[in-house]
């Protein structure tokens, strides 16, 4: 298996109603990320989901830009974060003390 494959299948695993378009964007973000390229399928998928979650469905980028810092932000959205990603079927929530990769 690629692993473009090997991503596709843990994230069919992990969010099974994530739409097409956005897993596409989950699987670039894993593939062009410096720090995910040796991470395992599971981990790289993980962490580029709450990523890609985290900058497109909450209003992060907008905290951000406000001058909230990433602790703050990240506490701001973790309840749309989690709402987000259990509408495609996944289990596992973020929480607020977690720092996934942007």
């Amino acid at each position: 298996m690629s692993r473009v494959d090997d991503l596709k299948a843990a994230l069919r695993r992990l969010a099974p109603d994530l739409p097409r378009y956005d897993q596409g964007a989950v699987i670039d973000h894993a593939l062009d990320s410096r720090g995910l390229r040796t991470a395992s399928a599971e981990a790289a998928a993980w962490l580029s989901l709450v990523a890609h979650a985290r900058h497109v469905y909450t209003d992060y980028d907008d905290l951000i830009a406000s001058g909230y810092d990433r602790d703050a932000a990240r506490f701001f959205v973790v309840d749309t974060l989690n709402t987000t990603i259990g509408d495609w079927g996944c289990r596992r929530r973020v929480t607020a003390e977690e720092i996934p990769i942007d």
